[in-house]
């Protein structure tokens, strides 16, 4: 285990939302209340942080911001929901390794919970739930109506020291569990949810974040269950901050997309990752490393190991190019790098084609190695623009894999 990057703590103070007068009868709107016990939090500064008590109910708000020094506990049966009226919304600036909104020029609306510049921050409970009521969100997406992109459900952004556990996070509207330009995240015995219809639901989402470790975790979404990231194009290359130290144990999930996802915005780059004892189902492709020409950056050094699949469109693929531009701007010249990708002691049924890998014609992925990889399906394997090994793998991997090697 990884999880005690970020130990639990037991706060000094405990306060409790209702003690702002909040009312969790689900139709009362409470953002003022949580706005004010954050803001007293924050300025009392309480010796060794204060927990915030969450009981039982559904406590309807607005958006609303965390502050250091303090834990978000959500009793058994606390429900905080987020308001469907977009004015409760503020806007945002763009992430600066974006350049943009990552659905629409601009600005972004503000995340539902975030925090900012913080640290020692733990959000956890009794398995309580935070749900986006991300519908109203889905349904402007899919109307095009929207003006600016739409809010995760969860994000922290230049935060350190950051442990989130125990909680069930449902219906984002975009993403729902966002760390950037973070470090030291942990996000254990957590449960995510959307509909496998919901646009762009991505589970957990690390970008530009450093020692990260996601464990025990299950997750039902609309889009990739984790998706490691580090910036878009020539703003992602400019920023430059890599995603590093990135490990996910003890997965399960499922999704018409990936399962496990690098990409495909790695602009600042992606190194040292560790993904072990994932279980997958019903998903789209189960390992997708993504880049693409201008994407820049690397990808190298990633570890995989022991994967099992069970009705999987594609095992594993591994591609040169998927994924848009934030504008024209982007140089054709950036070329990503991937290098030293292993993946070793995956066994998948009812896997409709094992996988490609197909790097780019004038930078080929290398170091690609596959190691007692058993993928029973009758599809070939596709392979182009790439060098490395492969040992014990069903179907025959592709010539180009097909010679072992250390």
């Amino acid at each position: 285990s990884c999880a005690d990057v970020v130990p639990m703590k037991r706060r000094r103070e405990v306060i409790s939302i209702t003690d702002f007068g909040a009312v969790g009868d689900g139709k009362t709107l409470n953002t003022w209340p949580f706005k004010k016990a954050i803001y007293r939090i924050s300025h009392r500064r309480h010796r060794g942080g204060t927990l915030l008590y969450i009981p039982p109910g559904v406590w309807l708000t607005g958006s609303f911001s965390l502050t250091g020094h303090m834990t978000l506990f959500l009793a058994r049966g606390a429900v905080i929901k987020a308001s469907q009226d977009t004015r409760n919304w503020p806007l945002v600036d763009p992430l600066p390794s974006y350049g943009r909104g990552r659905e629409l020029p601009g600005r972004r609306y503000m995340s539902f919970i975030q925090g900012d510049g913080i640290s020692d921050v733990i959000i956890t409970g009794e398995n309580g739930t935070i749900d986006g009521q991300g519908e109203v969100w889905w349904n402007m997406w899919r109307q095009r109506s929207l003006r600016f992109t739409r809010p995760n459900l969860l994000e922290f952004k230049n935060s350190r020291d950051i442990l989130i556990s125990n909680v069930v996070f449902q219906n984002s509207p975009f993403w729902n569990i966002h760390p950037v330009y973070c470090s030291n995240v942990v996000i254990k015995y957590v449960t995510v949810l959307a509909p496998r219809d919901s646009p762009n639901t991505d589970g957990i989402d690390p970008d530009s974040s450093s020692n990260v470790c996601i464990e025990d975790a299950h997750v039902l979404t609309g889009d990739d269950l984790v998706a490691i990231k580090s910036g878009w194009d020539e703003y992602g290359i400019a920023y430059g901050r890599p995603s590093s130290g990135i490990t996910i144990r003890r997965l399960t999930g499922s999704s018409p997309f990936s399962g496990i996802a690098i990409g495909s915005e790695t602009s600042g780059g992606v190194e040292n990752v560790l993904v072990e004892n994932v279980n997958l189902y019903n998903t789209g492709i189960g390992l997708h490393i993504k880049t693409n020409v201008g994407r820049g950056g690397y990808i190298r050094n990633v570890r995989v190991t022991d994967v099992t699949m069970n009705k999987v469109r594609k095992g594993i693929r591994i591609a040169g190019d998927v994924g848009d531009h934030p504008d024209e701007y982007f140089s054709r010249d950036a070329i990503p790098k991937v290098d030293g990708v292993t993946i070793k002691n995956v066994w998948g049924v009812g896997v409709q084609q094992p996988g490609s890998i197909e790097g780019i014609k004038n930078s080929p992925f290398t170091r690609i190695c596959l190691s007692n990889v058993k993928l029973w399906g009758r599809a070939p394997w596709k392979c182009a623009a790439v060098s490395g090994a492969a040992l014990g793998v069903r179907p025959s991997p592709c010539s180009e894999l097909a010679r072992s090697a250390s």
